[in-house]
């Protein structure tokens, strides 16, 4: 086995080599679009939040990019907070909110199923993160599509 020679700061027996990169750096070309869908239960484990920093990547890479929250995936999008909304009950609890929010300011898109929220999650409109636009039921499939249609990327996230 080799032997790895580590800097003078890292301590311990493993280094590990944030800093390489194995893929050229690939950018969106003009036009070029991007949906990324939750079906996802919100704030039961990291990939909801990994697939929020997945679109905000995508949209910097040039992509026109969209968020689809469907399902339990919906809830991703309420607004948050205890006391009262905003207030962050300890480090980290904005997370979530704090990235679409991001991510709509730098110009992305999220809609969320007006099924989901309101009869399966007891939520109304007015309870969304503002940006957000709540879409029919129907129009998933359809935004899906029209996606699909336009050769875009589609990242599609489920847990159970």
């Amino acid at each position: 086995m080799p032997k790895v020679t580590k800097p003078a700061n890292v301590k311990g027996d493993i280094l590990v080599d944030y800093e390489e990169k194995v893929f050229e750096d690939v950018k969106a070309a003009p036009g070029e679009k991007a949906l990324v869908t939750f079906h996802t239960v919100a704030f039961e484990g990291s990939i909801g939040f990994v697939n929020l920093l997945q679109a905000t990547r995508l949209k910097r890479k040039g992509f026109e990019t969209s968020v689809l929250l469907y399902g339990p995936g919906v809830t991703l999008g309420v607004q948050r907070g205890f006391p009262t909304l905003g207030d962050e009950a300890f480090p980290g609890h904005q997370n979530f909110n704090n990235q679409i929010s991001k991510f709509i300011e730098e110009g992305g898109k999220v809609y969320a199923c007006r099924f989901a929220l309101q009869a399966l999650y007891g939520h109304g409109e007015g309870a969304l993160i503002p940006g957000i636009k709540p879409i029919n039921p129907l129009d998933v499939l359809d935004l899906i599509l029209l996606h699909r249609k336009d050769n875009a990327f589609i990242l599609d996230t489920w847990t159970l």
